[in-house]
């Protein structure tokens, strides 16, 4: 069996005659001890340990270990931790290197966590280092209740995003894991939720490596993710759990990934109820390991010795599936007792504690988007009057999003605003309206209220109770997802009445995980903020905001529709009339919108190197200039239209972006380079070419196009030609 095991290994380019010359000494040592973990096991408890809720070897010296964990924005399910913002918000934010330091607080509490766990003898789900996160699927239709856990509609931002969450969450030791990240769900993916078990996809080429694919690529080959997720769809007639095509001719052979790859909770058992794909579970246990299925969540895998028995796949095959996994385990250093690891000593004290805090407060406000303001924004702190109304200005669950930890600190967004005004001013709360059901009591004090009030802020919107995962939305009829994107009537006949002959001024406030039409809102209100879920702290970082102490500088990480009409049909994944890249009307606000406090110049481009044939990064410089008597952060965005645009390639890619901060009436010379690669156009087979011909290069507020032009985003461009 050891010979066999060497064979195996070897095929996976980890031969180990070889082995020193290529890896440090550490590295060989914990290959060496895996191979000889696995050596020694039997076939039922190979077996075991591929399923996701894994048994002790007590003669090995094997702990129990469930490898099923979650960490989208904070340890999550696990008890008290801190809450950071569902990752649309951290999309928003357009914030790498704060989003890497938030994902390395997440890692130090789950790790304290661990260590509390393990010497109680707790080995349950949840409780373990194996993080599914994050969920890097691109949100390319609004009606989609998960959309909230991705950082967007666009594969460049979700790269670098999520590419940052996973170098924060793994730590930057060159060989041990502070724990280990996972990149999901792999791929094509993205609802209807109803549909996610049994659908087919059949992606053009050009839209699979275009739009669908670059997030993981970057993940992988970037950011060194340890694990991905398969989903449970089908892409091209395979399960996308058990598709050779994409687990081992994409991830493994042309982006040389060697971590492990996990399956969606029940996926290999859709293989067979769902997709009938397999004959019998033993089949599709089988079909998922010979494609490159490492890990099940679930328990088709039961059925491998059946497998065996009807030589649908051998023991070695059982090895090559389990060496990553002891892989993982021993860069988390906790296999054997004899494990070691830098991040084994990791204090409880940074278990929701202060400093994590302060990066959820700072998190939340860079999250927060402003919309709309007509010179309502900041308030004046010495307001005598407020009227706060809306049932989501004190319920903490409308600040959770999903996949969410236990905060023993939450701030609801009326204990921020009142942390923020004087001892003088008056402010009454009444609910108004329950969140998605009409009032049946025909006495309504709740719009009267606010003729009193100099401002009026009303919270509206939706929870996780509407949008969400196929079970976790329990007011949703459509499974998590959502048919259109009003909000419920009776939250606008409310804001109507509100708005009605009142001379006072109203700010909306909004929350949800997903693009709401927000035509009628934005036209009866002063003000308009995206608030998203904004986690633990988002209450005082709306006080924050709302009174001027900090300045808005969050964006759009999706296009907001007028309507969910003029999209293509919600399960159709082709990506023409999607997205900026692809929209061209039916746009209320385009990606990568947001207002400040304050205005912002942009001057003219500079192309430091115009005589670039695409073979060299693209070398860009730009004034920007702070015209206002207020501090401000200026989300950048750079933009590249190639020769094509509008016809076989997009109307416009991003391709950089930078935060920069401006102290009042200052300016700065900003510089941005841009990966050649990134110019490149991709074709209908998948593979990218550099075109001949001009291309127009936007630095700009949010993604180029008339309804920017409309909403009077500041722009500057230039041209090069190739």
């Amino acid at each position: 069996m050891k010979n066999q095991l060497s064979i195996t290994l070897c095929g996976l380019a980890v031969c180990f005659s070889s082995l020193a010359e290529n890896v440090s000494d550490l590295e060989a040592r914990m290959k060496q001890k895996a191979v000889e973990i696995i050596s020694q096991m039997t076939i039922e408890e190979k077996i075991s340990q591929l399923m996701n809720n894994t048994p002790g070897i007590e003669r090995l010296d094997i702990k129990p270990y469930d490898w099923w964990n979650e960490a989208l924005h904070g340890v999550a399910r696990n008890g008290r931790a801190t809450v950071f913002p569902q990752p649309i918000g951290l999309g928003a934010s357009f914030d790498p290197q704060m989003v890497k330091r938030m994902a390395d607080a997440i890692a130090s509490e789950g790790r304290a966590k661990f260590n509390v766990a393990q010497s109680i003898g707790n080995y349950s789900i949840y409780s373990g280092l194996t993080y599914w996160s994050p969920n890097v699927n691109i949100f390319r239709d609004p009606r989609w209740g998960r959309g909230m856990e991705t950082f967007g509609e666009d594969p460049y931002l979700s790269g670098i995003v999520g590419g940052a969450f996973v170098k924060g969450l793994q730590g930057d030791h060159p060989f041990y894991l502070k724990a280990a990240a996972c990149a999901k769900h792999y791929a094509v993916h993205s609802g209807p939720e109803k549909d996610r078990h049994y659908f087919d996809v059949l992606p053009t080429k050009k839209d699979l490596y275009e739009t669908y694919l670059p997030a993981f690529k970057m993940l992988v080959q970037d950011a060194n993710v340890e694990a991905i997720m398969g989903a449970y769809n089908r892409v091209y007639g395979e399960s996308a759990s058990g598709s050779k095509y994409l687990l081992t001719d994409i991830l493994r052979s042309d982006w040389g990934f060697d971590g492990h790859v996990v399956s969606d909770c029940g996926a290999v058992t859709d293989i067979f109820t769902e997709h009938k794909i397999a004959d019998s579970h033993a089949e599709a246990a089988a079909i998922s390991i010979k494609s490159g299925l490492n890990l099940e969540c679930g328990d088709s895998f039961r059925h491998l010795k059946e497998a065996l028995e009807k030589e649908l796949l051998t023991e070695s095959d059982l090895d090559q599936a389990l060496f990553p996994l002891m892989m993982t385990r021993l860069k988390l250093g906790i296999l054997t007792s004899d494990d070691k690891s830098p991040y084994s000593e990791i204090p409880t004290s940074v278990i929701a504690s202060d400093d994590h805090a302060n990066i959820a407060r700072e998190a939340a406000c860079k999250s927060m988007v402003l919309l709309k303001n007509d010179n309502v924004l900041p308030i004046n702190k010495e307001i005598k009057n407020m009227y706060v109304v809306g049932p989501h200005a004190t319920d903490v669950f409308s600040m959770m999003g999903n996949y969410f930890g236990v905060s023993n600190r939450y701030n609801t967004y009326l204990e921020g605003i009142a942390d923020k005004v004087s001892d003088g001013t008056s402010i009454n709360y009444k609910l108004g309206f329950m969140s998605y059901q009409p009032g049946v009591n025909s006495i309504d004090w709740g719009p009267g209220e606010a003729r009193g009030a100099e401002i009026c802020v009303v919270f509206m919107g939706i929870s996780g109770a509407l949008e969400g995962e196929e079970g976790d939305a329990i007011a949703s009829p459509e499974k998590g997802d959502k048919k259109d994107i009003k909000l419920p009537e009776h939250q606008m006949e409310f804001l109507r009445k509100v708005t009605h002959n009142n001379k006072n001024k109203v700010v909306t406030v909004i929350t949800g995980g997903s693009p709401i039409d927000i035509k009628e809102i934005a036209e009866i209100s002063d003000a308009v903020v995206m608030a998203w879920y904004p986690g633990q702290e988002g209450g005082y970082a709306l006080g924050d905001l709302l009174f001027g102490d900090v300045n808005f500088s969050g964006r759009l990480p999706i296009t907001f529709p007028l309507s969910v009409e003029a999209l293509p049909a919600f399960d159709d994944y082709t990506m023409q009339g999607r997205t900026y890249k692809y929209m061209t009307d039916n746009i209320m606000y385009p990606f990568g919108y947001g207002l400040t406090y304050g205005e912002v110049s942009y001057g003219d481009i500079k192309i430091l190197n115009p005589k670039n044939k695409g073979k060299q990064p693209l070398q860009l410089q730009m004034e920007l200039k702070n015209e206002s008597n207020r501090e401000i952060e200026e989300v950048v965005q750079v933009y590249i239209s190639s020769p094509l645009a509008g016809t076989s390639a997009p109307l416009s890619t991003l391709v950089n972006f930078k935060r920069v901060k401006l102290a009042p009436n200052s300016s700065e010379v900003v510089e941005f380079s841009v990966d050649p690669d990134l110019i490149k156009v991709t074709q209908e087979d998948g593979t990218s070419k550099l075109i001949k011909g001009e291309y127009t290069i936007f630095i700009s507020g949010a993604a180029p196009g008339k309804r920017s032009e409309e909403l009077k985003v500041k722009s500057s461009t230039a041209r090069f030609k190739i």
